[in-house]
C-alpha cells in the first residue's frame, strides 16, 4: 500500500472515530497552541484591565474564549487573522503611550499611528482594501484568461481589509476609553460603528463560503454589497463626521448591547449575502434570454438599486448631495454591465445548485442569530424600558423582517421552494432588512433612533 494512500485511510479513520474523541484527535498541534494564546490573552485583559469591567463584561469575556476556540478550530483562517489583528491592536496601544499612560495626540504625531494603526486610519485602509477586492473579484469574473489570479488577488485584500478593520474596532474601543471616565465603550453603538462592523463581518462570512465551496466566483456579486456599505460609511464619515467617538446615550450603556449588536448583523450581513447570491442566481438564469420583455423585472431591479441610494438625501439635508448622484452614476454603470455582460458573466458563476445552496444556507445562519437578537433586544428592552416590547417602529419592522425570513425557510424546508421563486424572494427580503435597518432611522422615529441620518 502507498503512504499516499495510508495517509488517506488514517484521515478516513480519524473522520469516522465517534464522538468528541473523533473530534479531539482531528486537532493539530496549531490548534492546541491557538486555545493556549486565546485562554492567555483573556487572562492578561482580566488582569490588565479587569477593574474596568463588570461582572457581566467578565462573564462575556470568559464565554467568549470558548466561542473562539471553538469558531478557529472549526473554521482554521480564523486562527492567524485572530493572531494578527491581537499584535497589531497590541501595538497600536503600545505606540500611544507615554510615560505609562496613553496619549491620543500621538494618534497625529506617531507616523504608524498617523497611517496605519490609529482606528480611523485603519478604517479608511479597510474602506480602499473592500473597494479595491471588489474590482479584482469582477477583473477576475470577466478576464478571458488570468482571471483566476485576479479573483485570488481579491480574496486576498478583503482578508487584509477585514483584518485591518478588526484592528480598527478594537483600538476605537481602546481610545473611548482614553477620552474620559464613562465614555469607553464597545464600538457598536452608532451607525458609523455598524456599517464597519456589517462591513467586515459580512466579508467574513462570504470568504467562509469561498473556502467551504473552493469557488471566489461568487465574490464579484457578495463584495458589491460590502463596497455600498463602505461607500455610505465614507459619505457619513466626511458629512456628519461620525468617525467622532461620542458618549453612549443611557439606554445604551448596557451589557446587552455587547451581544444584541453584533448578533443582529450577523443576519443582516448573511441576508445581504443571499440577496446579492439571489441577483446572481437571476443573472445565470437569464443569459440565454434575448426578450427585452422578459428581462423587464431585471431591468427593474436595476433601476431601484440604482435610485435607492437617492433615497439619503432626505437625511443629508442637501449636504453631499452631488456625492449620492456620483454614486447613483457608478451604480447605473455597475447594474447595467452586468445586465448587459450577462452571458459572460453567466459562464463564469458557479452552478446554479451551487447559488442556491449558499443562498438557503446563508438565510439559515441569518435567521438563527436575528431570533437570538431579536430574543436579546427584548430582554434589554425590559431591563431599559420595563418592558419586553413596544411596538416601537424599529421592534415592529425587526418582526417584519423576521417573519419574512420565517417563511421563506418554511416554504424552502416544508414545500421545497428553489429557484427563481426564491431567489426574487430573497432581494425583496434584502429591501425589507434595509428598511429596519436604515429606513426607520430616517422616516421614522421612536425609541430606537440612536443613529438618525
Amino acid at each position: 500500500m502507498s503512504t499516499a494512500t495510508q495517509t488517506i485511510d488514517l484521515k478516513l479513520a480519524g473522520d469516522q472515530t465517534p464522538g468528541w474523541r473523533g473530534w479531539l484527535a482531528r486537532r493539530t498541534a496549531w490548534d492546541w497552541l491557538y486555545a493556549l494564546l486565546a485562554v492567555a490573552g483573556a487572562a492578561v485583559a482580566l488582569w490588565q484591565w479587569g477593574h474596568a469591567m463588570d461582572g457581566y463584561e467578565r462573564a462575556i469575556l470568559i464565554g467568549a474564549v470558548p466561542s473562539l476556540i471553538a469558531l478557529a478550530w472549526f473554521w482554521r483562517p480564523v486562527q492567524p487573522l485572530t493572531v494578527v489583528v491581537a499584535v497589531l491592536s497590541l501595538l497600536a496601544i503600545a505606540l500611544y503611550q507615554v510615560d505609562g499612560r496613553a496619549d491620543l495626540a500621538r494618534a497625529e504625531q506617531v507616523f504608524l499611528l498617523k497611517y496605519f494603526l490609529s482606528s480611523q486610519s485603519a478604517i479608511l485602509w479597510m474602506s480602499v482594501l473592500f473597494f479595491m477586492s471588489t474590482v479584482f473579484y469582477w477583473i477576475g469574473l470577466l478576464a478571458p484568461r488570468g482571471g483566476e489570479a485576479a479573483e485570488r488577488l481579491g480574496s486576498r485584500i478583503a482578508w487584509v481589509a477585514v483584518t485591518l478593520a478588526l484592528t480598527g474596532t478594537m483600538v476605537r474601543w481602546y481610545e473611548s476609553h482614553q477620552i474620559g471616565p464613562g465614555i469607553g465603550h464597545i464600538p457598536v453603538s452608532n451607525l458609523y460603528e455598524v456599517f464597519v462592523l456589517f462591513a467586515w463581518l459580512t466579508a467574513a462570512y462570504y470568504l467562509y463560503y469561498e473556502d467551504r465551496y473552493q469557488t471566489r466566483r461568487m465574490g464579484a456579486f457578495a463584495m458589491l454589497i460590502v463596497s455600498a456599505a463602505v461607500g455610505f460609511l465614507l459619505w457619513y464619515t466626511v458629512v456628519r463626521e461620525a468617525h467622532q467617538i461620542q458618549p453612549l446615550v443611557p439606554a445604551l450603556q448596557s451589557w446587552w448591547m455587547k451581544l444584541h449588536v453584533p448578533a443582529n448583523f450577523i443576519g443582516y450581513g448573511t441576508f445581504a449575502i443571499a440577496a446579492m447570491l439571489a441577483f446572481a442566481y437571476l443573472i445565470k438564469q437569464s443569459a440565454g434570454e434575448t426578450s427585452w420583455v422578459k428581462l423587464a423585472p431585471l431591468w427593474l431591479l436595476g433601476i431601484v438599486l440604482c435610485f435607492e441610494p437617492l433615497v439619503f438625501r432626505r437625511g443629508a439635508a442637501e449636504q453631499g448631495a452631488s456625492y449620492w448622484f456620483i454614486y447613483f452614476g457608478v451604480s447605473a454603470l455597475i447594474v447595467g454591465g452586468i445586465l448587459a455582460a450577462r452571458r459572460r458573466i453567466a459562464e463564469r458563476l458557479p452552478s446554479l445548485q451551487v447559488l442556491d445552496d449558499v443562498m438557503y444556507k446563508a438565510i439559515a445562519v441569518g435567521f438563527a442569530f436575528f431570533t437570538i437578537a431579536t430574543v436579546l433586544g427584548a430582554l434589554w428592552a425590559a431591563e431599559a424600558w420595563g418592558g419586553y416590547w413596544s411596538w416601537d417602529p424599529k421592534e415592529t419592522w425587526a418582526l417584519i423582517v423576521w417573519l419574512n425570513y420565517a417563511a421563506w425557510l418554511h416554504m424552502r424546508l416544508i414545500k421545497g421552494l428553489r429557484g427563481t421563486v426564491a431567489a426574487w424572494w430573497a432581494l425583496a427580503g434584502l429591501g425589507v432588512t434595509t428598511f429596519a435597518f436604515l429606513g426607520v432611522n430616517m422616516f421614522l422615529s421612536g425609541l430606537h433612533s440612536y443613529g438618525a441620518l
